[in-house]
């Protein structure tokens, strides 16, 4: 599926569908979306018609209607389809961050520690997220990773969050493989 090529309008109003669509488990709402996104609701209507046409979303009728991510939406954006992901807990100055799960840390510039940066994407909105702000993600699920540090950048349409990292520890020892 990894064939279609999506604007990137496409891809962030998609990408808000699939995160919204996580959080409350139904249909989502044009205006949800719209809210989400920045964007007019008219704009959101039309750009559904042709992700529907591309088989990346169906229209739910009837009051409690909207829109749903299809399979092909979710290796459209190369994100993982979990009934139960693994929960990576995320703070945001300090404060837990609900509605947000990590869904993978790529770390870069190990080599050199003085430049060494993280990459988070994240299954939500990074809206709320800006550059100086202090992030902490973590424990992973199996190492019990945890990443602390500055917001350097972000990728809205992909739900990317760029550290620049103050610490990064794991347990040394057994883990829970």
């Amino acid at each position: 599926m990894s064939s279609i090529e999506l604007t990137a309008s496409q891809r962030t109003i998609l990408r808000a569908l699939v995160n919204l669509h996580g959080q409350q488990e139904s249909a989502v709402k044009g205006e949800t979306i719209a809210e989400e996104v920045g964007r007019n609701p008219g704009t959101i209507r039309n750009q559904m018609q042709s992700l529907k046409a591309l088989q990346l979303v169906e229209g739910v009728p009837g009051p409690k209607g909207g829109y749903k991510p299809t399979t092909n939406a979710f290796d459209a954006l190369d994100v993982q389809q979990m009934d139960e992901p693994a929960s990576v807990p995320l703070s945001h100055d300090g404060e837990p961050v609900t509605g947000v799960n990590v869904e993978e840390i790529r770390l870069s510039s190990v080599h050199n520690p003085d430049l060494c940066r993280a990459e988070l994407h994240l299954r939500g909105s990074v809206n709320e997220f800006h550059e100086g702000d202090h992030v902490r993600a973590g424990p992973t699920p199996l190492s019990a990773l945890v990443v602390e540090g500055t917001v350097d950048g972000k990728d809205a349409t992909a739900s990317v969050l760029i550290l620049e990292i103050e610490s990064m520890e794991a347990p040394a020892g057994e883990t829970a493989h």
